[in-house]
């Protein structure tokens, strides 16, 4: 008998031991006319809704870096989605071409939040996810679209921008802003001028948002994106130290909207 239970408790110890198993699949979806194909990635082993994270990639498409982000979500417990901004699941390494895409959006912001809005709801519709606990998090083009997000007045808890556009095109859209928001900022990112992070800040502060900024020294544009470097623009580049606090600063403001574990180290 007594060995039986040390062989129960044995292959319980080995199963909590055991690393998650990650589910992920594509999840069509539609946004007006466009056909949208995001990447979903949750822990299957755990039970119960949860909460659920919406990922936008940066301006070259749902490739593998933003699924990956997906993944790293996955195993921290959250439902994870990475969003489809352009249509098909497309994706680029033609800056041309991820400039052109980006832009059209961009220069239709009306467009953009309910292209990631549609994101947010296919996120919110899974079973796995506890809907009123949501947050999005975005890199560059993607970080620009979870501010508009916030800007369109989605009820969601909270959002992060990693080295994100900090414009303010509509100052009085700060008054749409339901949730709070963390920004992640290269010190030496020249994509945004100081009088576009004055007037962002501006927009926060006269609408009485609950946001904080971390700025990280030495850090320039795509500090967070390992491949950064492989495409030779000026002014981007990896940064290994931005990146680790960048992603642990996600996690403290994470476990401080869904009261979920904290980053390891911190209390």
């Amino acid at each position: 008998m007594k060995y039986a239970t040390a062989a129960i408790l044995a292959a319980l110890l080995a199963a909590r031991l055991a690393p998650a198993a990650i589910h992920s699949e594509t999840v069509q979806y539609k946004q007006g006319d466009a056909t949208l194909r995001g990447y979903l990635a949750y822990d299957d082993a755990v039970q119960g809704r949860r909460p659920g994270v919406l990922v936008v990639p940066e301006w070259w498409g749902l490739n593998d870096y933003a699924k990956h982000r997906a993944q790293m979500l996955a195993q921290l417990g959250y439902v994870a989605f990475a969003a489809d901004m352009y249509g098909d699941g497309k994706t680029t390494n033609d800056v041309k071409e991820a400039g052109q895409w980006a832009g059209a959006l961009k220069g239709n912001r009306a467009l953009l939040r309910q292209r990631v809005r549609a994101g947010l709801d296919a996120l919110k519709a899974r079973p796995q996810v506890d809907p009123s606990k949501t947050a999005a998090i975005g890199y560059c083009f993607g970080g620009t679209s979870v501010i508009e997000l916030a800007r369109s007045g989605a009820d969601v808890a909270g959002v992060v921008s990693f080295h994100g556009g900090l414009d303010s095109p509509d100052p009085s859209a700060g008054a749409n802003i339901k949730c709070r928001l963390l920004i992640c900022h290269g010190a030496n990112d020249t994509f945004e001028s100081p009088q576009d992070v004055e007037a962002f800040e501006k927009e926060l502060k006269d609408h009485h948002v609950d946001w904080q900024m971390n700025i990280y020294a030495n850090a320039v544009h795509s500090f967070t994106n390992p491949d950064a470097d492989k495409h030779g623009i000026p002014g981007v580049a990896y940064n290994h130290e931005a990146d680790v606090r960048s992603w642990q600063a996600m996690q403290l403001f994470f476990h401080d909207l869904f009261h979920t574990a904290a980053p390891a180290g911190v209390r």
